[in-house]
């Protein structure tokens, strides 16, 4: 039988490798930090590693810990080590870290006062059990939601804060105060139940390891090597449990950390880049190897997405370079337009001319910074044929909170409409249970009328009293009100009315959960969809036809999603939409984060690009509509940190992009006003030259088309358009036509 480490050979698994990733392997002893960037070969190195220390015969399966951050991610792992074995790898400390820790919990839960058969609840049984809990304490549940408490909970055991621990630095003011208490009282009942929830998984087991030495003197025992995948994602709770086991008095501990601190992005689910920079603090004499060689993008491509991200002070600090000896490859795309109707049509426009060059649809991305902008993006492949699908998450169209507005925007236009009625009555709360109901229907049915009618007869009966009639009151006040806003005031000031006063809106900006400021934002790009459309009526049709719009499963298809979604994976074409100050980066991340805030979001726009291996097109709108009315952008700083030697600027320059977005926003806020600039003092504009475009002159607009100019102010006109009517403009965004 061959040895395979006799001096003369080398494994097969590792000859396939460069200099980085091999010393990445075969530095087996201390603590070692893999700093991968995008497309380096990470997963490779890391099941490589594992198998290596197994055949070499340093460490039994079941003297190795291995965690990652999926289910996934694990099972491909197992799967990649057993083929280097070439026998299943069984016996293995390999999962993800909840997966770890409910498998010790299961071993010790003696010492949190639990049985080994203990119950892991699921977020419905928790929020049951939190309403139980808070019933006693008395407090507003529309104001403080036990799904709010429940956030709260989670992000203290995230941070590895039982209730007797949490100081008044850590406390929190949600339910009045009280919420510590709250956090007591929930945990004491989990014990009665013989039960835990997904935090408590790795909560107790740090407590256990934190506060029983012969426990952790017996894992340091058992595990004699422990390798980490995505380092730079762990939050506080996983990054102690993991010093926890790595720590040992006297001895260098054999941890494998790999990851990427440019890659970092999950900040708002508890996720520390600090983690990975103090490495070397926490670890003294660690091992730093750069994996550089990137197998994935262009070295147009790289030089961009390096360019950006050098950017960043909080960094270990890497540049990638191209693995493979290709072509330079196109330069990156940067495409300004007009508005944000133009980005979508220009990007499906674009990808069906890829799409007739033979490019493959599934090969073919929209990354973009929030969920709602998918709209647009998907209403103009719609109208071009394009089948496209919405990765991890769903169509514009069909997600809750849009449904939920769509059955209000239904019974608003059509008061018979039961089926939306139905779907309304109870949201938000309004003590609507099941009986009731049926009552409502039964009116309905006996006196030949549609269900909010029932609901009013019954109101007018006074046959529902209490809180439960003031709400439903108010509901079909609300429904009336709107009726008549439709034919004074327009759809969309009925539509957004509505959603506020019936306590729609209100009830998802009060949810303290992650996914609610999303769903917030989503509802206003609905309300801004409807500005496209001259009636309700008109846009209800409409979607209606958006939905009815499917393409077989079968087929490729153009993916949409969120840059958060999009990491891990890669395409030939990205394009990236949106790239506006305010957009990205994010006004809310940037007013919550300040400058940590702006980092998370240019390492966002480096995953972002680095998703691409032939093509990137970064595209960035001088308006957007917020609501009806259209507001002018500003470039995002992150094009102009973009070095001019990878980037080629479709339409206009750098220095051009930014005066006319300058001079738009001073034109859109008035004649002569101070506007700070991104670094500097404020700074007033002078009164701009006037055009020479005479009083009379036929012009034509991008946006606006034809049109007479009937005013002249400087470098403003009022200009009469054929279709549009009148509009005041400046002079160069318009061109004289004979």
């Amino acid at each position: 039988m061959t040895d395979l480490f006799a001096p003369d050979h080398t494994p097969d698994y590792l000859t396939r490798l460069n200099p980085e990733q091999r010393a990445a392997i075969e530095t087996t002893e201390g603590p070692l930090l893999v700093l991968a960037g995008a497309g380096t070969g990470k997963t490779r190195v890391l099941t490589s590693r594992f198998a290596h220390i197994l055949l070499s015969g340093r460490a039994k399966p079941n003297q190795i810990l291995a965690v990652t951050f999926t289910n996934k991610a694990a099972r491909e792992m197992r799967e990649r080590v057993s083929a280097i074995l070439g026998q299943p790898a069984d016996g293995l400390w390999l999962g993800t870290f909840h997966a770890l820790c409910a498998r010790m919990l299961r071993r010790h839960a003696e010492y949190v006062d639990l049985t080994s058969g203990f119950t892991i609840l699921d977020t419905d049984d928790q929020i049951r059990l939190l309403k139980q809990i808070m019933e006693p304490f008395r407090l507003d549940t529309k104001r403080w939601p036990a799904q709010g408490m429940l956030g709260v909970i989670q992000r203290w055991k995230d941070r590895g804060l039982t209730p007797e621990r949490i100081t008044g630095a850590e406390d929190s003011d949600f339910a009045q105060g009280r919420a510590q208490e709250i956090y007591a009282a929930y945990q004491a009942r989990l014990v009665q139940l013989n039960a835990c929830d997904f935090g408590d998984l790795m909560l107790h087991v740090t407590e256990i390891l934190r506060t029983r030495p012969d426990v952790l003197a017996q894992y340091h025992r058992f595990f004699r090597y422990i390798l980490v995948d995505e380092y730079q994602d762990t939050n506080t709770i996983q990054y102690l449990w993991l010093r926890l086991l790595a720590k040992r008095e006297g001895f260098a501990a054999n941890i494998c950390c790999v990851g990427d601190d440019d890659q970092s992005i999950y900040s708002w689910r508890g996720a520390e880049v600090e983690n990975i920079l103090r490495f070397e603090q926490d670890f003294p004499g660690a091992h730093v190897v750069r994996l550089e060689r990137n197998y994935r993008s262009t070295v147009q491509i790289l030089g961009a997405a390096s360019g950006l991200i050098a950017h960043n002070e909080g960094r270990l600090g890497k540049t990638l370079r191209p693995g493979r000896d290709d072509s330079d490859g196109e330069k990156v795309q940067v495409v300004g337009v007009w508005d944000s109707d133009e980005e979508g049509r220009v990007v499906a426009s674009r990808v069906a001319e890829l799409r007739l060059e033979g490019h493959s649809l599934g090969e073919m991305a929209v990354l973009v910074r929030a969920g709602f902008q998918t709209r647009a993006f998907e209403e103009q492949l719609i109208a071009q044929g394009i089948p496209y699908r919405v990765v991890g998450g769903l169509r514009f169209y069909e997600r809750a909170e849009i449904r939920d507005a769509m059955a209000y925007l239904r019974v608003l236009a059509q008061p018979a409409d039961d089926l939306a009625f139905e779907r309304i009555i109870n949201l938000p709360r309004r003590g609507v249970g099941a009986a009731a109901l049926q009552k409502f229907r039964d009116i309905a049915r006996s006196q030949s009328v549609s269900l909010s009618a029932a609901v009013g007869i019954a109101l007018e009966n006074a046959t529902v009293k209490g809180k439960s009639g003031d709400a439903l009151r108010t509901l079909m006040q609300c429904l009336a009100d709107g009726r008549a806003m439709l034919g004074r005031e327009g759809h969309i000031v009925a539509v957004e009315a509505l959603l506020e006063d019936s306590g729609y809106v209100p009830m998802w900006r009060a949810d303290t959960s992650i996914e609610a400021p999303g769903r917030v934002d989503n509802l206003r790009e609905l309300v801004r969809a409807m500005a496209d459309f001259d009636s309700l009526g008109a846009f209800l049709e409409h979607v209606s036809l958006v939905m009815d719009n499917d393409q077989d499963a079968g087929e490729a298809k153009v993916s949409l999603m969120t840059l958060h979604g999009a990491k891990g994976l890669e395409f030939d074409t990205v394009f990236l939409p949106g790239w506006e100050e305010g957009v990205f980066p994010s006004q809310r991340t940037l007013d919550e984060g300040g400058l940590s805030g702006l980092e998370e979001e240019r390492r966002l726009a480096y995953v972002g690009i680095t998703r691409a291996r032939r093509r990137a097109i970064i595209l960035h709108a001088a308006n957007r509509r917020i609501y009806a009315n259209w507001q002018s952008s500003m470039p995002s700083r992150f094009i102009d940190e973009l070095p001019d030697e990878h980037i080629e600027v479709v339409g206009q320059t750098k220095a051009e992009r930014r005066r006319t977005a300058q001079a738009e926003s001073l034109f859109a806020a008035g004649p002569m006003v101070a506007r700070r600039e991104r670094s500097g003092p404020h700074t007033v504009s002078p009164r701009p030259e006037r055009c020479d475009i005479p009083l009379g002159a036929r012009v034509f607009h991008q946006k606006f088309g034809y049109g007479m100019v009937i005013g002249v102010e400087h470098d403003r006109l009022e200009v009469n358009f054929e279709k549009a009517g009148h509009k005041r403009v400046i002079a160069s965004f318009v061109e004289q036509v004979s």
